[in-house]
C-alpha cells in the first residue's frame, strides 16, 4: 500500500495561526519534508513534533521528489511544509504534487494561511475576480512581458516583494499600469503588521525616503471598464468615420445600423455620425 502526500499549511507569522489537523498530521506522518529545515526545526519544536525532517527546495525539487516518492511507494506518509503559508502556491512544492498524480501517489491538502489571500481580503479592492503573478520574473524580457500581460489585465493583481526589491518593482509598475489603486501588506499576522492603501504613484514617492522592510504582498486594482472603453474609443477616433462606417457596411450591415455601432464605438451620438458623413460629402 503506497503512502499519502500531505501539503501541510503553516503560519505566516502568527504560530496561533496553526490548525489542529496540520499539528496531528505532522506527529503522525513517517517524514517531513521542508523548504529549509533550519528554519522548520523551530516551528516543529513549538509544537512538539518529532517527526524527521528532509530537506525539499528550488535547487533539489526533482532529484528529491524522486526520492520522496520512492518513499511513499514503500508506504510512508510525508508532509510537505514551506517557509510559510501553504506549500505548491508559487513554491517547488508544486513540482513533487505533480510527480505524485503522475506516479499514482495520493495528495491531500491541509488548508491554512497564504499570505496572497490575506493580503486580498485586507486591501479593500475588488475580490470577485483576482490573479496571483507571486513574484515578477527576474529575466528582463519575461519581466517585461509579464507586465505587458498585466497593463490589459481586469482583475485585482496578487504580487510577492522582497524588500530590497519593492522600489524598483513598484516604479515599473508605475511605468506599465499608471496610478492605479495599490494596498501594501507586510508582516502579515505579525505584532506590526502594516497596512498601507495608496496609489502607486503615491507608493513609488513614499519608498523613496522610507526603506521597505519584510517581505510584502502588493495587490493592485485591474483595468477598469471605463478605461477599457476609453481606449476603444481612441483607437477608433484614430481612423475616420467614413472607413469606420465602410467597415461595418462591408460586412452587410445597414446603414442605419452601422451609424448606431460607429457612434457606441467612438463614444458620441449618432447625430454626430451623420454629421460628419455630411460635412465629409
Amino acid at each position: 500500500m503506497t503512502g499519502t502526500l500531505y501539503l501541510c499549511a503553516t503560519p505566516i507569522g502568527n504560530l496561533k495561526d496553526m490548525t489542529p489537523r496540520v499539528v496531528e498530521t505532522m506527529q503522525m506522518v513517517d517524514l517531513i519534508a521542508a523548504e529549509d529545515t533550519r528554519n522548520s526545526i523551530k516551528l516543529l519544536n513549538h509544537f512538539e513534533i518529532h517527526t524527521p525532517m528532509t530537506s525539499y527546495h528550488e535547487y533539489n525539487k526533482v532529484e528529491k521528489a524522486f526520492y520522496l516518492i520512492e518513499q511513499m511507494h514503500q508506504g510512508k506518509n510525508v508532509a510537505l511544509i514551506t517557509d510559510a503559508g501553504t506549500p505548491a502556491i508559487s513554491d517547488p512544492g508544486e513540482v513533487l504534487v505533480r510527480m505524485c498524480q503522475e506516479s499514482g501517489i495520493a495528495v491531500t491538502s491541509l488548508p491554512g494561511a497564504a499570505a496572497c489571500i490575506t493580503a486580498l481580503t485586507l486591501s479593500g479592492l475588488s475580490t470577485r475576480r483576482f490573479c496571483f503573478e507571486g513574484f515578477l520574473p527576474a529575466d528582463k524580457k519575461e519581466r517585461k512581458s509579464i507586465l505587458e500581460d498585466l497593463k490589459k489585465e481586469s482583475r485585482t493583481i496578487l504580487l510577492y516583494e522582497a524588500p530590497h526589491h519593492l522600489a524598483k518593482t513598484i516604479g515599473e509598475l508605475c511605468e506599465t499600469l499608471g496610478n492605479r489603486k495599490v494596498t501594501l501588506c507586510r508582516e502579515l499576522t505579525k505584532k506590526f503588521e502594516e497596512i498601507r492603501p495608496m496609489t502607486l504613484y503615491d507608493a513609488r514617492s513614499f519608498y523613496e525616503h522610507e526603506e521597505p522592510r519584510g517581505e510584502y504582498v502588493l495587490v493592485v486594482e485591474g483595468k477598469s471598464l471605463a478605461e477599457f472603453k476609453k481606449e476603444q474609443e481612441r483607437g477608433w477616433q484614430s481612423i475616420p468615420i467614413e472607413e469606420h462606417m465602410q467597415r461595418y457596411e462591408s460586412q452587410g450591415i445597414d446603414h442605419k445600423e452601422a451609424m448606431k455601432k460607429v457612434a457606441k464605438d467612438r463614444g458620441i451620438s449618432k447625430r454626430e455620425v451623420y454629421q460628419a458623413l455630411l460635412d465629409n460629402q
